[in-house]
């Protein structure tokens, strides 16, 4: 099944220097999911809800490393998205503050696509 460039959608980028766990990047993954799902809900209320009543899909690609999350995370910013970088507490696997996954959306799949297109999935 195809999808419209209006489809909105949430992709979580991982870093696939890090090697997490299966449940480590689950976790990790779930709380970029959650923490941009609340920043949408305040910042775009209308896209947030078309997101949540159609699926609230989530899409999981892969980042080489800090610095090229860094550069999407940049461009997000810049193109005026709901997006968040998940920051870990340092209780288990890694150390506190390591960056792990970068949230963006949800926003519309084209505007998404111009950003991350590129990058592989998970």
């Amino acid at each position: 099944m195809s999808s419209s460039p209006d489809e909105v959608t949430m992709i979580l980028v991982v870093r696939d220097d890090l090697k997490l766990s299966k449940g480590k990047l689950a976790a990790q993954c779930a709380h970029g999911a959650v923490n941009c799902a609340l920043k949408a809900r305040k910042k775009a209320p209308r896209l947030f809800e078309r997101w949540n009543n159609h699926g609230a899909r989530k899409i999981v690609v892969r980042a080489d490393d800090e610095s090229h999350m860094r550069q999407l995370y940049s461009q997000a910013l810049t193109a005026g998205l709901v997006c968040d970088l998940v920051k870990d507490a340092g209780r288990t696997e890694i150390p506190a503050g390591t960056i792990t996954v970068l949230g963006i959306g949800p926003a519309t799949k084209m505007t998404v696509d111009a950003i991350t297109s590129d990058l592989k999935l998970l």
